[in-house]
């Protein structure tokens, strides 16, 4: 498999940070900046109550309980990545097989 540009790119950095050999250009006032676009990125503030059946609560918090994350956080990220787009149905794989 041929590697593309922006893999050989990657591929390169890698190598430089593994060599000694990676400088980095981030200031400290572009780290502040990025940081504080992270932290309002994940920042929690709202609160919101629902009713699920207790079937399906068990559940979340048996896949968080395997994924080593509390149930509330993992039913924030179901709801990020749905808003997000990101959330991807696995069971289409099962059914174009």
């Amino acid at each position: 498999m041929k590697k593309t540009r922006s893999q050989a790119q990657e591929r390169d950095l890698v190598d430089a940070v593994e060599r000694g050999e990676f400088d980095s250009t981030l200031t400290q006032e572009r780290l502040k900046t990025l940081q504080s676009i992270a932290a309002n990125t994940v920042r929690k503030d709202k609160r919101i109550n629902i009713r699920i059946s207790n079937r399906d609560l068990r559940a979340v918090q048996a896949r968080a309980l395997e994924q080593g994350i509390p149930y509330q956080t993992l039913a924030s990220s179901v709801i990020h990545k749905y808003v997000t787009g990101t959330l991807r149905d696995v069971s289409e794989n099962w059914q174009r097989k």
